[in-house]
């Protein structure tokens, strides 16, 4: 198949280019700096120039006309630091902003791609203590959800163009060179890791293989909606914390106070590190899709021996 990617440079997207690739499929990936991408992508990855959510262009409308799959993981970074007004309109315009470019993109189209994959994020549900969810489960509260709903609202539009819209719900991704390890393992190795507030809040996340392997599923099932894209069995922070200590030989009980981190990080502390949720991948699990990774023990044992 011929498949378009944005967010192709970034943590996931360069691992599932190159698999695609591999498979067989002629991969495009749109990127604002096809130099820099070219040093980070896999060889057989083609680039083309585009504006992301500044808007249609004819560069896109050539790429998106040209393709039966469009993968789109486009975003600024969440946990880059406080989540100033500046910052939130970025995020905004970076998914939503984005996903709208490519829709309106597609509604030009004489011919248009059978499948929009469009990533989304767990935060959709908001923080609900130990309550469980599945795909079903409502929205929930705060700048996270509202993002998220405006995103998948954005790449639903492209159902009443006959295009079928599937969006993974991503958790956190565990995986080599990026992600959540790239900034926790520093102070772990140094024996300096732990909880992060009380410790309770859920941590539903996947291994970056597995994710990988769930995209590619779900672009060649029938499905189509949400799809949450976390592994089987989530944790809390602590459980966490205390099997990444194991899986590096350290000790992993150096708690960082609640307090703290909302000084440091303001809204961002509250909604991303000191709350969370407890997401199960009930549709992949029914749709037959298998985890390689279901417990975080073996998950990073993997990623780090």
């Amino acid at each position: 198949m011929r498949i378009v990617v944005t967010g192709g440079t970034g943590f996931i997207g360069r691992v599932l280019c190159q698999r695609l690739a591999n498979a067989g499929h002629a991969v495009t990936v749109l990127t604002r700096d096809p130099e820099k991408a070219k040093a980070r992508l896999y060889h057989a990855v083609k680039l083309a120039p585009w504006q992301g959510f500044r808007g249609p262009t004819e560069e896109l409308s050539k790429a998106l006309g040209e393709c039966d799959v469009v993968i789109n993981l486009a975003g600024s970074p969440i946990a880059d630091g406080r989540w100033t007004p500046a910052t939130k309109d970025l995020l905004r315009k970076s998914r939503e902003g984005t996903t709208t470019a490519i829709v309106t993109t597609l509604a030009k189209l004489k011919t248009r791609p059978v499948l929009l994959m469009s990533a989304s994020a767990i935060g959709y549900y908001g923080p609900r203590g130990d309550e469980e969810f599945a795909e079903e489960a409502s929205s929930g509260d705060g700048f996270l959800a509202s993002l998220c709903r405006e995103w998948e609202g954005a790449a639903c539009a492209a159902e009443r163009l006959g295009v079928r819209v599937v969006m993974p719900r991503i958790g956190v991704v565990l995986g080599k060179d990026g992600g959540a390890l790239r900034k926790m393992l520093p102070l772990y190795r140094l024996g300096l890791g732990g909880p992060l507030g009380h410790g309770k809040q859920w941590m539903s996340w996947i291994h970056l293989d597995d994710l990988v392997e769930l995209l590619m599923f779900l672009m060649n099932n029938a499905a189509s909606g949400p799809v949450n894209a976390t592994a089987p069995h989530p944790v809390t922070n602590a459980d966490f914390s205390k099997n990444l200590g194991r899986a590096l030989g350290k000790p992993a009980f150096l708690r960082t106070p609640g307090f703290a981190m909302k000084l440091a990080f303001g809204e961002m502390a509250e909604e991303l590190l000191l709350t969370g949720q407890r997401v199960l991948p009930h549709r992949a699990q029914s749709l037959g899709f298998h985890f390689r990774f279901p417990f975080i023990a073996g998950a990073l044992d993997d990623i780090l021996r």
